[in-house]
């Protein structure tokens, strides 16, 4: 009996159909190896773990809706079956996570329960059970959210309100007639799991999807270009990427498909977009990406669309620079994927770890400053949202051909010997003699934050802590008839920059501070390279005829407020 079409996966037909040959079938578990020797894959035991606080969690999300429905009048029965649900997003839900990773969960309630009483009632659950550690509530967020330590995995929190009366456990997301009279920042949270959902329904292979999935996210990762804060593609848009491929190669093995990944997106028509799916409508009056209408989406320069209604840009913060980046290591990945896939070189070949801080010559660092932890949460993550922005006003500096942010801050605690020393720090201003320490400030989250919270925080000691968190772009300067210029003027974009960061209406000047340093490479502090890493080195000074010497870094230093900024010194609006 004759078969039907098979299903196309995908807004295009597949290019090819082909089974895995026993040399792929090979390389695949040699990739598979890798990935384990990589320690990419938890313990049976771990993951076990994972589930029961999952369920500890969905059990306390009943007893949350059932608490606060008899606190709004109804009877035990009819607050019982309100119900609530927990879902997961991200890496679990999509079964790429590894040791350590965090749980993306969503917290689905029904109308009558606001996200006030989330933030009021649901925290105060979770700070009485013995089991969470390190709890911090972000309710002002742009997606409000509770982070914490629960039996020792890390849960990132969130909550939306669907407007039904009952949300019971048989409940799933997918229906868009859910979204109806749902707040943007409830539909912003459901779409974590509708995304997520919709991607692993769309890959003709989710075994084949995920290992190659986590093959990708651990190459991006290790080559420093997974960051969508900073510019470059995020969890989902990685794995809406790897996604599309799968569906191009829908019988292919994990190992091939990493192998046409780096090539096919090498010569993507770019900004062609990444789709899963045709862009579909909804019954909400809500934007859906759409470059034809909206000029603001004619900009993105390499969009990757969410296929979840409503469909939405992943990738909006990529600039040209960063686009740049990603580009040049989707060509040295596929040139390494080549080698392996004719068993030229090993698959840790791929893994190797980037070069950042040897790469250029000269590095700009933002550093922000703040004298309490609490304070420091909140204005650091102001401030590394905003260097994107800094990183697109330096692409506009004529003599300027790539500004590269590096994906993670530095965090690192001060100790000032009096009140004025630290104010001294906070201005930016580093006393040669004082004692600094790196540290890693989002596992040392304050339990909560207090209006009556003190102005200083200070150690065992009686020094006074100040805290800061330092990002750092790669300059690639532009050379001028065999020449690099003798000045670049960068006021104008980190002038900018400045205020830009400032106008944030929770800025206290007298607490919070950002400044600027040019940096030459062998100027870069210790911590940004790992335990036995060799540095660029100091070159030696070279001594002009007359006797003169020649200034090692004058030829490329920044002029910020009218001020020249050469490497070790500081810059301020």
């Amino acid at each position: 009996m004759a078969q039907g079409p098979a299903r196309q996966f995908g807004v295009t037909p597949p290019i090819s159909m082909a089974l895995p040959t026993d040399a792929e079938n090979k390389m695949n578990n040699l990739l598979i190896e890798e990935l384990k020797a990589q320690g990419s894959f938890e313990s049976p035991e771990e993951s076990e773990k994972r589930v029961k606080v999952l369920n500890e969690i969905q059990k306390m999300t009943e007893e949350f809706v059932k608490t606060v429905s008899m606190d709004k009048g109804m009877t035990e029965q009819m607050a019982k079956d309100c119900g609530g649900k927990i879902f997961t997003y991200g890496s679990y839900r999509l079964g790429v996570y590894g040791p350590g990773s965090d749980i993306d969960t969503l917290v689905v309630v029904p109308r009558h329960i606001t996200r006030e009483d989330f933030f009021k009632t649901f925290d105060k659950m979770l700070r009485a059970r013995p089991e969470v550690d390190e709890l911090s509530s972000v309710p002002d967020a742009y997606v409000p959210i509770i982070k914490m330590e629960f039996s020792g995995i890390s849960i990132d929190l969130i909550f939306a309100r669907l407007a039904i009366p009952q949300v019971p456990l048989s409940l799933e997301l997918d229906d868009n007639n859910l979204l109806r009279n749902v707040d943007e920042r409830d539909v912003l949270s459901l779409n974590g799991t509708r995304v997520t959902d919709d991607i692993l329904r769309l890959v003709p292979n989710p075994s084949v999807f995920k290992h190659a999935l986590r093959t990708i996210k651990l190459w991006a990762q290790r080559r420093a270009i997974y960051s969508n804060v900073l510019g470059f593609p995020g969890g989902v848009a990685w794995a809406m990427l790897t996604a599309r491929i799968c569906q191009l190669y829908p019988n292919a093995i994990s190992a091939t498909i990493v192998s046409k990944f780096f090539r096919i997106y090498t010569q993507w028509s770019w900004p062609q977009p990444v789709m899963l799916k045709p862009i579909e409508d909804g019954p909400l009056q809500v934007r859906v990406w759409n470059p034809k209408i909206y000029p603001h989406d004619r900009l993105h320069k390499m969009p990757i669309i969410t296929p979840a209604y409503p469909s939405m840009c992943a990738t909006h913060n990529i600039t040209d620079s960063t686009k740049k980046v990603i580009i040049a290591e989707l060509e040295r990945a596929g040139d390494v994927a080549d080698k392996i896939m004719i068993g030229r070189a090993p698959w840790s070949d791929l893994f190797a770890k980037h070069t950042f801080f040897h790469n250029y010559k000269h590095y700009l660092c933002v550093t922000a400053f703040s004298k309490t932890k609490e304070q420091h949460l909140k204005w650091n993550g102001l401030v590394e949202s905003r260097v994107r922005q800094l990183v697109m006003k330096l692409e506009m500096v004529e003599q300027i051909g790539l500004a590269h942010p590096y994906v993670k801050g530095f965090d690192r605690v001060y100790y000032a010997g009096s009140e004025e020393e630290a104010s001294t720090i906070v201005d930016g201003e580093i006393p040669a003699n004082v004692l600094c320490e790196a540290a890693d400030l989002s596992a040392e989250l304050p339990v909560s934050a207090s209006s009556d919270a003190p102005k200083v925080e200070k150690d065992e000691d009686g020094r006074i802590k100040v805290y800061t968190t330092s990002f750092y772009l790669g300059l690639e300067v532009v050379q001028q008839d065999g020449q690099a210029p003798k000045k670049l003027d960068i006021s104008w974009s980190t002038t900018e920059f400045y205020e830009f960061c400032k106008r944030w209406d929770k800025y206290d000047p007298e607490c919070m501070n950002v400044r600027v340093k040019y940096m030459r490479s062998f100027d870069l502090p210790d911590d940004v390279y790992a335990p036995g890493e060799e540095r660029p080195a100091r070159p030696e000074k070279k001594t002009k005829k007359g006797g003169k010497k020649r200034a090692l870094n004058a030829d490329h230093a920044g002029e910020v407020g009218m001020k020249r900024v050469r490497s070790g010194e500081t810059a301020q609006a």
